[in-house]
């Protein structure tokens, strides 16, 4: 699977974010990542359905893919209204308090890509039931509910433990995401652990960010070279 870059827009400049999209478009970012937090699933609130929507209403002239993360209680509810506004992944926690089976089932029922969180404290073992019915897995590597934090070192072994599982039970297209500190630093080792697709907020807007990106296709590129 083509390995995935996805800048998380918490950490862009949002007085200029019409200006930051042009510039990952121009870089040839596809995938958005837009962290929904509503203040009581995580202890933090950021920005939810009227700002997808109307990033959503440029994001095919600038061929993005938005993967909305619902940090959020009783994600079920609202659901519906995250699709209508644009959201073309949409991810729930298993440390949620809805039924994440249900969940996965309605977002797929819509032709939305489904995907399930887990938490730095949380057994990788929780997601194992449904790595057969979601599309990606999304591995925080910081607690959520605030951006620039530090990558959790121990998530590495829960990105493999992930990953092995998904190859023992032969499912070869689910996207691995890495969500969470993922910088220059460490993102060749993430990648190395069975990651598929990165995200990153700071290492990406912080600076200029046409170079970082082109410093992150760098460690792709050589992670995919080691690969062959």
């Amino acid at each position: 699977m083509k390995i995935i870059l996805s800048p998380s827009l918490l950490s862009c400049d949002f007085l200029h974010i019409h200006k930051d999209l042009l510039e990952l478009n121009k870089k040839n970012i596809k995938y958005l990542h837009l962290d929904v937090m509503d203040g009581h699933f995580v202890n933090n609130i950021s920005f939810g359905i009227p700002v997808i929507s109307a990033i959503s209403k440029i994001k095919e002239d600038l061929n993005f893919k938005l993967d909305t993360h619902l940090m959020i209680s009783n994600p079920r509810k609202y659901l519906q209204n995250f699709i209508d506004a644009g959201s073309d992944m949409l991810s729930v926690h298993v440390e949620a308090d809805d039924d994440v089976s249900e969940c996965l089932k309605y977002i797929k029922s819509k032709n939305v890509e489904a995907g399930v969180v887990i938490n730095p404290e949380t057994e990788a073992s929780k997601v194992f039931p449904y790595l057969k019915s979601c599309d990606f897995v999304l591995i925080m590597s910081v607690h959520p509910g605030f951006g620039g934090q530090k990558f959790i070192t121990d998530v590495y072994d829960k990105i493999e433990k992930i990953y092995n599982k998904s190859c023992e039970e032969g499912i070869n297209n689910i996207k691995i995401c890495v969500d969470g500190g993922v910088n220059l630093e460490n993102a060749y080792e993430v990648l190395k652990k069975g990651a598929n697709y990165l995200v990153a907020g700071s290492s990406v807007f912080k600076g200029n960010i046409s170079d970082n990106i082109d410093a992150f296709y760098d460690i792709i590129s050589k992670y995919e070279g080691d690969n062959k």
